[in-house]
């Protein structure tokens, strides 16, 4: 345990910055509105175009990992995330789909860069509590933006606030600098970087069944996930009646909830030894919060608002550190890196759907609550099926049974 520590203390520094990045956007997406006239369910786009970029990155990632090394290419996300953040923050709109496709390159190779380093230090029995406990970074960058931003637009207006989070990114590439030669020890500058070689991850993803299973349901899981952080600050200025400070602290309250979610979930699965069919009662909980959260109205109390948003994000955000430990744990060795940038692009494939998606129900005339229930239905469709596969232990595949079920 003592040995996972310090990678894993940098690898959720990285994760946190370039987490709060991307979802400092979303936040800020009401002041964007209201100054240049845009319609701000348009948002949803933008997100779109974050994590279709982040797809193509996380393909990428192996073969650069090797290369140049995991800390290097943390470095490098954080750095683009800065620029994206300042592409924004001029408010042309060329520019904004310019910082999207940045943002986008800098979150998608993060995920397998840490699973590369996290991979080489962590016991098997203890993979779903590391990875959660570093997959926290994303909820955690997520209430930070939530607490933050707003008071930052405040103070300065949301350019000022976008600027601000690009410089906390590139302190933070200065400071993971120190860190690079041990951690990237395992580097192979000669590797040469061709095209062909990216078919690799998805060979991996797409040649295991329970793999392939995994990252099929993990496209719902995450479609609404990203409506969830993407939506809920406008939902709730727009529909519910409340401040956009107070919104943005119950996106805080939904990110907490995932970060305590990650760290639960992560050890339940560790000592339940059943991870699939953890991942499927999360699925189906996921569900029930989204149409809770459809039922908002004016004359909800806060507490209430902020204890079933803090569920939502328990479940739709909590879920990533089980499911990249069971990538992780399913990948040949020295592959973990491979196989989680195959599984992520399913997984951003989701999140390239689903905010999209979100945005065309409510531009046809469907309600913000409705637009939940709808995204939840597959979610919870695809949790009733790892759930039930989760139970069969004769299935092929690799694993230790009895001890840990790979399912």
């Amino acid at each position: 345990m003592r040995s996972s520590l310090f990678p894993l203390a940098v690898t959720l520094a990285v994760q946190v910055l370039v987490s709060m990045a991307v979802v400092t956007v979303p936040v800020l997406a009401p002041a964007v509105a209201a100054e240049t006239g845009a319609s701000a369910s348009h948002v949803g786009i933008f997100i779109a175009m974050v994590y279709g970029a982040s797809m193509v990155a996380s393909l990428v990632s192996g073969p650069l990992v090797q290369r140049f090394g995991a800390i290097r290419l943390s470095q490098a996300c954080l750095v683009v995330c800065a620029v994206g953040l300042a592409c924004v923050a001029t408010a042309v709109p060329t520019l904004f789909v310019v910082g999207a496709i940045f943002l986008g390159m800098g979150y998608g190779p993060v995920t397998p860069a840490s699973s590369h380093i996290l991979a080489k230090s962590t016991p098997r029995e203890r993979m779903s509590f590391i990875f959660s406990l570093k997959q926290t970074g994303v909820p955690i960058g997520g209430a930070l933006a939530g607490a933050l931003v707003p008071a930052l637009v405040l103070w300065g207006g949301w350019r000022v606030a976008a600027l601000a989070v690009a410089g906390a990114c590139l302190a933070t590439f200065i400071s993971a600098q120190p860190l690079r030669e041990a951690l990237d020890a395992d580097r192979d500058p000669d590797r040469p970087l061709v095209f062909s070689s990216l078919a690799g991850p998805l060979r991996y993803t797409l040649g295991d069944p329970v793999l392939r299973r995994l990252a099929f349901c993990s496209f719902f899981f995450a479609a609404l996930q990203l409506c969830l952080i993407t939506f809920l600050v406008t939902y709730l200025t727009l529909n519910v009646g409340i401040s956009l400070v107070a919104a943005g602290l119950m996106l805080a309250a939904a990110q907490a909830g995932g970060v305590v979610g990650r760290i639960g979930w992560g050890m339940i699965a560790d000592r339940w030894g059943r991870p699939m069919r953890l991942l499927g009662l999360l699925a189906i909980a996921m569900g029930a919060a989204a149409v809770a959260t459809g039922r908002f109205t004016p004359q909800w109390p806060a507490v209430s608002v902020a204890l079933v948003c803090a569920a939502f994000g328990a479940t739709a955000i909590g879920w990533n550190g089980v499911y990249l430990a069971q990538v992780a744990r399913l990948a040949p060795p020295g592959k973990a890196g491979d196989a989680t940038g195959g599984a992520l692009v399913f997984t951003y494939a989701g999140v390239l759907f689903g905010p999209p998606a979100f945005t065309f129900l409510i531009g046809g005339g469907m309600s913000y609550a409705s637009a939940f229930v709808v995204l939840a239905v597959p979610a919870v469709a695809c949790g009733l099926w790892l759930f039930w596969r989760g139970g069969n232990r004769n299935e092929p595949g690799r694993g230790t049974p009895g001890k840990l079920e790979n399912r």
